[in-house]
C-alpha cells in the first residue's frame, strides 16, 4: 500500500497524543488490557463493512510489539458507523473498548463501541486478504487450560475470561483463531465438513491446510491418540457463517465431502464459535455423492455368522414419514442383519402426551415396512417403560427395542420383565448364566437412570450353537447442557457426563454379574452410548475381557464415525464384546455404515447404523 505525503501530514495534524495500534489494544491474551477504557486517535485500514458496524486493521507501517500475538485488526461496532466509512479507507476514530457476549459460555469478542471523531485520511487504498494456508494452523489442541484432554473428567476446571492466558497461536486452536479476530482471511479450497445448518453456516477445512482425523470422505474424526491424554477434536476447523456481508447466503444443501469455491471473510466469534463471515456466499465447485454403497457384509444363517447391527431410528412412531427410509436402509443398505439393536423406538401415539407406552404398533409397522422392501419377516423385543419416566420427548415414552429373525434367534426361557424390576443373574445347570428375566431392564430403580432409558438385556438361543448370546441395548443419557469446544469453560462442560459415568459403572457390573459365572460367556452391548469411546463413561466400560468392537476389528480411527456435529465427524454408536465374542477371530467384520452423515438434508436419521459379522457358536 502507498500512501501519499500529503496523508502522512494528516496524520500528523490530528492530534499530538501518542496513539495506540489496535495490536496494543488487543493486547497478547483473549481480554483486552484496555476493556472497559476510551481510546483515541485509532489509526487502521477498513477491510470490511456490514451493516452493524466495520473491520479495521492496523496500518502496514505500524510494526507490531515482540510478544504481542494477538490480532492487529478489531470489529468496530455500531451500524451508523458503518454508514461513514468504505472498504479502502484509512480513517482514524475514538471509542471505548469493550468485551462482548451474548451468553456467559461464550469467549468474549473484543470490540470497539461508541465510534466517534471518525476522520477519513485517505480512500481506495488496496486491501489484501491474509492467505491462511501460508499460517500453521494447530490440529490437535485447543487451549492450554484442557490440559491435554478437552474431553477431560471434571470439565469446567478455568475459564478463559478468568485466567486470560497468553496467546500462543502456533500451539493451541482457540489462541490461533484469537490471533485473527477482526482480520480479513483468505481460504482457497475448502471442504464441507458437513452440511448447513438451520442457521445457514457451513463447517469447513481447507485442502491446503495440515489437517489430523481425516478420514475418506474428506471430514475431520474426533479421535484420541491411545489413550485419554491426547484427544484430538479438529481446532483446524472453522464455520463459515451466514449471512454473508453482502446479506447472500450460503446454499442449504452443503453435505460432508462437497468442495467448495475459495473465499474471503473476516474472522470473528458469536454463538459460541470462531468462524469467518464471508464477503459473499459460499458457492458448490463439486458435489460429493449422498448415496453410501450398501455394505458387503452378509449372514450364514448360523452361529459361525450370525450378523448383527445397530441403528439409532430418531424417534420412530407408527406414523413417522421416515419409515420406509428406515426400511431400505435395514433391507438394502445392512443386508437385514439377523439382530438389530434399535434406539429411540416412540410409543404408539409418538408425543401424544396420552399414558400410552406401548410401542408395538410402531415395532409392527416397521417390520412390516421391512418385509414390503424385500428383507426379514422380524420379531420384536421391547420393555414398555412407566409413563414419561424414560426422558426424551414428553409422551413419546422412548425406550431400546430389539428386532431379530425368527429362523436364526430365539428368546432363550421367555420371561417378560416391566418397566421397574431389576434383572439379575444367577448360576443355572452345567454352569451357564441364567437371566431372572428375559428380557429384563438393568436397575431401573438406581438414580444414574432417572429421566433416561433403561438398558434392556435378552438371552437369544442362536441356530447352531449350544451357548445362550447375552446382549444388552443401550441409550445413555444425552450431552444436553454441553459447552460448545470453543467456550469459554476449559475443558468444555460435558453435560450429562457423571449420569453416563454412573450408568457404565451399572452396565459394567452387569456384564461382570455374568462373566464372574462364565469367564467365556458371549455378550454383547451396543447402541447410542452418547459418548466418544476414548472418553471416561466409555473407559470404564472397556477392558481387556470387554472390548469395543472397532478396536477388534481394526477399524481406523478415521473411519469410526456415526454422527456429524459441529464441523467433526463422531461417534457416539458403539459395539462392545465380550472376550467369549471376540476371541480366536469371532469378529469376523465390522462397518460403519455412512447413509447418513453422507446425505445431508436427504438424511432418514441422524445417526449412522452399523453392522457386524459375529461368530458366537
Amino acid at each position: 500500500m502507498k500512501f501519499t505525503t500529503s496523508i502522512l501530514f494528516c496524520f500528523g495534524s490530528l492530534s499530538s497524543t501518542l496513539a495506540l495500534s489496535i495490536a496494543e489494544i488487543n493486547g497478547p491474551a483473549f481480554i483486552s488490557p484496555y476493556k472497559d477504557q476510551t481510546v483515541a486517535n485509532v489509526t487502521g485500514l477498513v477491510t470490511a463493512v456490514g451493516s452493524s458496524g466495520f473491520y479495521l486493521r492496523d496500518l502496514p507501517s505500524v510494526k507490531k510489539p515482540k510478544k504481542l500475538d494477538g490480532s492487529s485488526a478489531i470489529y468496530v461496532y455500531g451500524s451508523s458507523s458503518a454508514k461513514q466509512v468504505a472498504v479502502g479507507d484509512v480513517i482514524t476514530l475514538s471509542g471505548k473498548v469493550e468485551e462482548y457476549r451474548s451468553n456467559d459460555l461464550y469467549i468474549p469478542l473484543t470490540e470497539i463501541t461508541g465510534a466517534r471523531d471518525i476522520l477519513k485520511v485517505s480512500s481506495g487504498n488496496t486491501v489484501e486478504p491474509i492467505d491462511l494456508s501460508k499460517l500453521k494452523i494447530p490440529t490437535e489442541q485447543y487451549s492450554k487450560l484442557d490440559d491435554g484432554n478437552i474431553f477431560g473428567v471434571p470439565n469446567n476446571q478455568a475459564l478463559i475470561s478468568v485466567v486470560n492466558a497468553t496467546l500462543e497461536p502456533k500451539k493451541y486452536g482457540l489462541d490461533f483463531w484469537e490471533s485473527l479476530v477482526g482480520e480479513l482471511v483468505y481460504v482457497k479450497d475448502p471442504a464441507a465438513l458437513g452440511k448447513t445448518s438451520n442457521y445457514g453456516d457451513v463447517w469447513v477445512r481447507s485442502k491446503s491446510w495440515k489437517a489430523t482425523g481425516l478420514n475418506k470422505r474428506g471430514g475431520l474424526t474426533i479421535s484420541a491418540s491411545g489413550n485419554d491424554k491426547k484427544t484430538d477434536a479438529n481446532p483446524e476447523a472453522i464455520v463459515i457463517g451466514s449471512p454473508a456481508l453482502d446479506n447472500t447466503r450460503n446454499p442449504s444443501n452443503i453435505k460432508l465431502g462437497d468442495t467448495l469455491g475459495p473465499l474471503t471473510g473476516v474472522v470473528t466469534y458469536a454463538f459460541g464459535f470462531y468462524r469467518i463471515i464471508p464477503t459473499t456466499a459460499l458457492t458448490v465447485t463439486n458435489s460429493a455423492t449422498s448415496d453410501y454403497p450398501a455394505t458387503s457384509l452378509k449372514s450364514s444363517g448360523s452361529c459361525s455368522g450370525l450378523s448383527v447391527g445397530q441403528y439409532n431410528v430418531e424417534n420412530l412412531t407408527p406414523k413417522s414419514a421416515h419409515i420406509p427410509g428406515i426400511a431400505s436402509h435395514i433391507v438394502n443398505k445392512l443386508n437385514s442383519p439377523d439382530l438389530l439393536f434399535l434406539q429411540e423406538v416412540q410409543d404408539n401415539d409418538g408425543t401424544t402426551n396420552s399414558g400410552t407406552v406401548s410401542a408395538n404398533e410402531t415395532l409392527s409397522t416397521l417390520i412390516s415396512a421391512i418385509a414390503e422392501a424385500g428383507g426379514v419377516t422380524y420379531n420384536f423385543v421391547d420393555i414398555s417403560p412407566s409413563n414419561n419416566q424414560d426422558g426424551g420427548a414428553p409422551g413419546g415414552n422412548i425406550r431400546v427395542s430389539y428386532l431379530y429373525n425368527p429362523s436364526i434367534l430365539s428368546l432363550r426361557n421367555p420371561n417378560p420383565g416391566d418397566a421397574t424390576t431389576a434383572i439379575t443373574v444367577s448360576k443355572g445347570l452345567k454352569g451357564v448364566p441364567e437371566l431372572s428375566l428375559n428380557p429384563g431392564r438393568i436397575a431401573p430403580a438406581e438414580a444414574a437412570w432417572t429421566a433416561s432409558r433403561k438398558p434392556l438385556v435378552a438371552a437369544f438361543n442362536v441356530k447352531g450353537s449350544s451357548s445362550p448370546l447375552f446382549t444388552i441395548n443401550v441409550h445413555f443419557g444425552s450431552k444436553g447442557g454441553s459447552s460448545s469446544t470453543q467456550g469459554d469453560a476449559r475443558p468444555p462442560i460435558n453435560g450429562g457426563v457423571e449420569d453416563r459415568l454412573a450408568q457404565a459403572t451399572l452396565l459394567k457390573n452387569f456384564v461382570n454379574d455374568i462373566t464372574a459365572i462364565d469367564a467365556n460367556a458371549k455378550i454383547i452391548a451396543a447402541g447410542d452410548f452418547n459418548e466418544f469411546p476414548f472418553v471416561a463413561p466409555m473407559l470404564v466400560i472397556e477392558d481387556n475381557k470387554f472390548r469395543n468392537i472397532d478396536e477388534v476389528a481394526g477399524i481406523k480411527e478415521e473411519e469410526r464415525y456415526s454422527y456429524g456435529y459441529d464441523g467433526n465427524c463422531q461417534q457416539l454408536d458403539n459395539m462392545f464384546v465380550s472376550k467369549g465374542v471376540w476371541k480366536g477371530r469371532g469378529v469376523r467384520a465390522y462397518e460403519h455404515v455412512h447413509v447418513n452423515t453422507w446425505a445431508g438434508n436427504e438424511q432418514v436419521s441422524d445417526h449412522d447404523p452399523a453392522v457386524g459379522i459375529l461368530d458366537v457358536c
